[in-house]
């Protein structure tokens, strides 16, 4: 009896360790293909990824991240100071809440990230801007676009243009290409991106000759909103929300026969509008920072190893059309390889002063910021969903002078 006793209790101990060994870590990845440090012996550089990866924007969040693992699969060690270390991806889920967001940036802090990459959207990029701050760890966003990530936080980059250019270019396009005399306007209640891009256009546009509505949290059905930009006599609907609200515009704009194109910013560069938006009568134009096709090399790469993971091709939406933000993730973890070679240390106050001076040549062109911290960004691409294929063409790459 006492000999079963011992095995039992000897089980029992056995069963405990494996289960604290189990338990998901900060670091845990979200997809898959994500290099493997275990075996190396040089010291490791931490990068903090603080992406949604759930919520209202995870699937753009999803996407955003995949470029950053591709980078690190291509190039996972950097030498800083004479020394090969190699880069840790750190993942935090922010999911995609202002409320959230400052704790998953205090949990890359606490694991010890030299910097940090994100976020895909900009209210959770300014949620976490204070915590981020009163640590002195630098972030750089990817393809948050709102002025505020960076007006109110002195350690937030970014390597994308801002919603004011980004505003102008869709409000230009909407009367000189789409002759739109009359714009409808659709946000997200409490949504620092969708209602600041609106309040953009809208400037752009004539504020005498746009319709703003705000829809609030929890909506599903969007009838009403499609109906007043017909009985308004709207020429364009332009509703910058997030790819989940806008997979079900785009499916009552289609059932309502909705007379007119839909326009919409980055957000929208996305696979679940493509996929929305296939077989239906509806047009979406959209606003972006690349368009698949400008390097040849880069896509067939980065589509080679898209459709070489399941994980990371589910992440993808399922197929390997290539988004902008995906590319702009891949640019942003080699601008922090850069900070980290150029500062001569991991420490990520010695990271943020050589933030400001930073040159990058990406694949979505060259990376400098201003005194702001912004990028030096001054054009974008233009792209139409082809409802028949089911992927983007190209329609031009606009400026503002």
């Amino acid at each position: 009896m006492k000999k079963i006793l011992a095995l039992a209790m000897a089980l029992i101990m056995l069963f405990a360790l494996c289960a604290c060994g189990s338990q998901p870590a900060a670091s845990s990845a979200p997809a898959a293909n994500s290099s493997d440090n275990e075996a190396s012996a040089n010291p490791v550089v931490k990068i903090g990824v603080f992406e949604p990866q759930s919520g209202d924007n995870g699937a753009g969040g999803k996407q955003e991240v995949l470029g950053m693992q591709y980078a690190n699969q291509l190039t996972p060690t950097v030498e800083i100071a004479g020394q090969v270390y190699d880069v840790e991806l750190v993942y935090a889920d922010n999911a995609s809440s202002n409320d959230k967001a400052p704790t998953a940036a205090q949990t890359l802090i606490s694991n010890g990230v030299s910097l940090v990459l994100g976020s895909y959207g900009s209210g959770v990029s300014i949620a976490a801007g204070d915590t981020f701050s009163a640590a002195g760890v630098p972030a750089i966003g990817v393809t948050c676009t709102n002025p505020q990530v960076t007006s109110d936080c002195d350690v937030y980059f970014r390597i994308c243009f801002l919603d004011p250019f980004q505003g102008t270019v869709l409000a230009n396009y909407a009367k000189s290409e789409l002759k739109a005399t009359k714009a409808y306007c659709l946000a997200k209640q409490g949504d620092d991106y969708s209602g600041g891009l609106c309040n953009y256009f809208i400037e752009a546009f004539g504020k005498e000759n746009c319709v703003y509505e705000q829809f609030p949290e929890g909506t599903s059905d969007y009838s009403t909103y499609i109906t007043n930009a017909q009985n308004q006599g709207c020429d364009v609907f332009f509703s910058p929300v997030s790819t989940e609200a806008a997979a079900q515009i785009i499916a009552k704009a289609d059932t309502q026969a909705l007379g007119m194109p839909i326009l919409a910013g980055d957000t929208w560069d996305s696979n679940v509008i493509l996929n929305a938006a296939k077989g239906t009568d509806v047009q979406v134009c959209v606003t972006t920072f690349y368009q698949e096709g400008a390097d040849a090399n880069f896509d067939a790469g980065i589509k080679a190893w898209i459709n070489g993971d399941a994980t990371a091709l589910a992440n993808n939406g399922g197929n390997d059309e290539l988004a902008a933000v995906t590319v702009m993730g891949f640019d942003a973890y080699y601008v922090a390889l850069e900070a980290l070679k150029a500062a001569g240390s991991t420490d990520p106050a010695e990271v943020l002063k050589v933030l400001p001076s930073l040159n990058y040549e990406g694949v979505t062109g060259a990376i400098a910021f201003d005194e702001i911290g912004d990028a030096l960004r001054d054009s974008a691409f233009v792209k139409e969903c082809n409802t028949e294929t089911g992927v983007w063409d190209f329609v031009t790459v606009a400026k503002v002078g």
